[in-house]
């Protein structure tokens, strides 16, 4: 039966989600963003500097606030501007899968996102950008802006819409020529509708994604995420890998609005970035399998289990969870799933509910995903005590959730040893 359910589930859902996060824009879009986050991460590293918890009154704290507007400098040129580099990432990528000239591609898309702004003159100052929108805010439109900026650069060269130079010019210069024709169409093209008809591209944007970004903000939209993450694990397929593709850009989003607001000295007003889920609900990864490879590691009996807890609980600690995925296996493993769904569901919900009493803080840092659930729990929150023992106990929760069904499984692989050796004698 559960075969039979796989066969159907593979042919007819994962398969075709699978080839939906490998689609060519998707997949440009995804490596875009994803080449921001060394950037994302250093720089939420001056946030936490700048806003550091000390005690009010104390040397270092005043000394941090005289100086919070340099030391946010970095972060203000990282972080703030994401939208700038994932424009040119996506570019990039998307050029080098059609086989153009990946350069070329992530110039001419950085150009035609910033050719959807409109610089404003600061008396005193010249021209200043508006830096809200370089940021997450600004993520959809520079996604679209470098997707029709290299759809250009392919149509030109497609249909040999090029300046040709010599063989004997050099390759960098010719490329240059070459990407004359697309250039002048890009830039016409924003300058007559942003500058001269006066189209608000951020705006119009902006107001077609809000009920995304505030769908992606909300309790059962992250259940129901998780929940889709742990039903295509449960049958061996890489969930975040495909949820995640789609999801990210909303995620980013949120971060970059919760990093805002805590900049400015506000509240952050949303708790389910992509940090709520790596901090609070896949605490060991995809299921919080950290309390399944604890419990194996300390009570499993079966010889198998005690090998697989004491091998697994080291990177589940550093929420690398493949290897108990697939050695329990927990992969179409009956008993095992109903648990690796149901945890972090309980998470969430224990999570959400501290984060809206005000228990513990909003996440706006950046902290690298490998980091134990309570350091990055502690660091994401910008240095919240309180977050890190509520990512505490909800390792103790998912060891209560994973139980009940360790002790079926645990009992099952001994059965098996023992039966293996009254055959063996």
């Amino acid at each position: 039966m559960l075969e039979k359910l796989s066969t159907f589930l593979d042919e007819k859902l994962s398969t075709p989600m699978a080839k939906l996060a490998e689609q060519r824009h998707l997949r440009a879009v995804r490596d875009g963003i994803i080449s921001t986050l060394p950037l994302i991460i250093v720089g939420s590293l001056f946030l936490i500097i700048a806003l550091f918890p000390f005690p009010e009154g104390t040397a270092i704290k005043s000394w941090l606030s005289e100086h919070a507007g340099t030391i946010l400098l970095p972060y203000r040129m990282t972080m703030y501007i994401m939208s700038l580099y994932a424009a040119w990432g996506i570019g990039y990528s998307l050029s080098k899968s059609y086989n153009l000239d990946g350069v070329t591609g992530g110039t001419l898309a950085a150009t035609s996102f910033l050719l959807t702004l409109v610089p404003q003159t600061v008396e005193g100052m010249g021209w200043a950008m508006p830096m809200a929108n370089l940021g997450g805010g600004g993520m959809f439109v520079a996604i679209l802006a470098s997707i029709f900026a290299v759809e250009v650069l392919r149509f030109t060269k497609t249909k040999n819409i090029v300046i040709k130079m010599p063989e004997q010019v050099p390759a960098s210069v010719s490329r240059s020529f070459e990407a004359l024709t697309p250039a002048a169409i890009i830039i016409t093209f924003f300058a007559i509708f942003t500058y001269f008809l006066g189209i608000d591209w951020h705006g119009i944007i902006g107001k077609v994604i809000s009920p995304l970004v505030s769908a992606a903000d909300s309790l059962p939209s992250a259940i129901f995420i998780s929940t889709l993450i742990g039903f295509f694990w449960s049958f061996g397929i890489h969930g975040m890998s495909i949820i995640g593709s789609l999801a990210r850009p909303l995620w980013l989003t949120l971060l970059d609005n919760n990093s805002a607001a805590v900049a400015a000295g506000q509240a952050a007003p949303h708790i389910f970035p992509e940090q709520f889920f790596q901090g609070y609900v896949f605490i060991g990864g995809a299921g919080a399998t950290l309390g399944l490879a604890i419990l194996l590691a300390v009570r499993a009996k079966s010889q198998y289990g005690k090998m697989l807890g004491k091998t697994t609980v080291i990177p589940s600690l550093f929420n690398i969870n493949e290897p108990i995925m697939f050695g329990a296996p927990i992969v179409l493993n009956p008993i095992l799933i109903i648990p690796f769904i149901i945890a972090p569901i309980i998470n969430i919900v224990i999570a959400w509910g501290a984060t809206v009493s005000g228990i513990v803080p909003s996440m706006h840092i950046a902290a690298p995903w490998t980091l134990p659930a309570p350091l990055f729990a502690w660091m994401a929150t910008g240095g919240s005590w309180k977050a890190a023992i509520l990512a505490l106990i909800l390792v103790f929760v998912s060891i209560l959730v994973y139980y009940p069904f360790f002790k079926m499984y645990d009992k099952k692989l001994l059965a098996e040893e023992l039966g293996e050796e009254n055959e063996a004698a």
